[in-house]
């Protein structure tokens, strides 16, 4: 186990970007996006063997060609005069039946990346996942953000769009951050980084959706280019954004005229198409298991014909 480098970018006081699948992809899809956009190089990746089984086996001829697993790999560009690192996960490493990173995997990798930030003089890192909110599809995504530490605060407040999850009504001045982007920022506070993790809102009735939310990846490209002092070109995002907005149109409408969800169920989620955006935050439990019960079904048992080619 140990992380291949190909060539070592010389760095000084480097920021770096981390990006794993997550609910909506709105981490990965956010920091990926700056990462093209940005023509990040590739400088090294973390050897997969002891993370993860592999994803297939490559035949060519009748003979085993190749493993193929999932990749985990770094990057990093000089761009108006900041050094900026990528690490961009395929898959986070999972034990037992858990869906997301957790136990001595994870945090075996959680190091090994810091590790990489450590030698490249990097001081800061960003992790990036999903939020899920009560909200409508059709509104603008808020980030939430978590630094692991104090001194944090007060810069993130000066972002627009932008709210500590701790101030978000609901929230009780605490919250839970699954998988490695809660991890990262945990072991970077004991070893001294600073990190903060910003989570792109998604509406809770699309958590189990096949879509990606690149509503959300936007709002989160938004907050670390204004950090970065940045200007990325998002009209990518805003066009597959508007495919999906009417995709779920479609969806949702199908639903309602087939009766395939309890009325009360139509009545939250249209609720919602009128309600300030600032004004939601974070769905309880008895909420989420009312809605998810009819719409994870119909998401997860073939309820969904639609194009998945997003």
């Amino acid at each position: 186990m140990a992380v291949r480098v190909h060539h070592e970018p010389q760095l000084k006081d480097s920021a770096m970007l981390c990006g794993w699948p997550g609910i909506g992809n709105i981490g990965i899809n956010a920091v990926d996006s700056l990462r093209q956009a940005l023509r990040a190089k590739e400088f090294a990746e973390i050897e997969p063997w002891d993370f993860f089984d592999p994803r297939k086996v490559i035949i060519e001829e009748g003979l085993l060609k190749d493993l193929e697993f999932p990749t985990n790999r770094f990057y990093f560009q000089r761009v108006a005069g900041k050094d900026l690192i990528f690490f961009i996960g395929q898959e986070q490493p999972t034990e037992g039946r858990n869906r997301y990173a957790e136990g001595k995997k994870a945090y075996r990798m959680a190091n090994m990346v810091l590790d990489v930030a450590e030698k490249l003089n990097c001081r800061r890192v960003y992790t990036s996942g999903a939020g899920v909110a009560q909200i409508h599809h059709t509104a603008r995504p808020r980030v939430w953000a978590v630094p692991n530490t104090p001194s944090l605060i007060g810069q993130i407040r000066q972002y627009r769009n932008t709210v500590l999850m701790s101030d978000i009504e609901g929230a009780k001045s605490h919250g839970v951050i699954t998988g490695l982007n809660g991890l990262l920022l945990g072991v970077a506070a004991k070893r001294g980084f600073e990190a903060v993790c910003l989570m792109g809102e998604i509406p809770y009735y699309l958590q189990a959706a096949p879509w990606p939310w690149p509503k959300g990846s936007k709002s989160v490209i938004e907050v670390l280019a204004a950090i970065l002092g940045l200007k990325i070109d998002v009209s990518q995002l805003d066009a597959l954004a508007a495919r999906i907005e009417q995709t779920i149109e479609t969806f949702l409408d199908n639903l309602y005229r087939a009766e395939a969800i309890p009325p009360q169920v139509k009545e939250e989620i249209e609720k919602l198409r009128h309600t300030e955006p600032a004004a939601p935050g974070p769905i309880t439990e008895e909420e989420q298991k009312r809605i998810m019960e009819h719409i994870d079904e119909l998401f997860h048992e073939g309820g969904w014909k639609g194009d998945r080619n997003f």
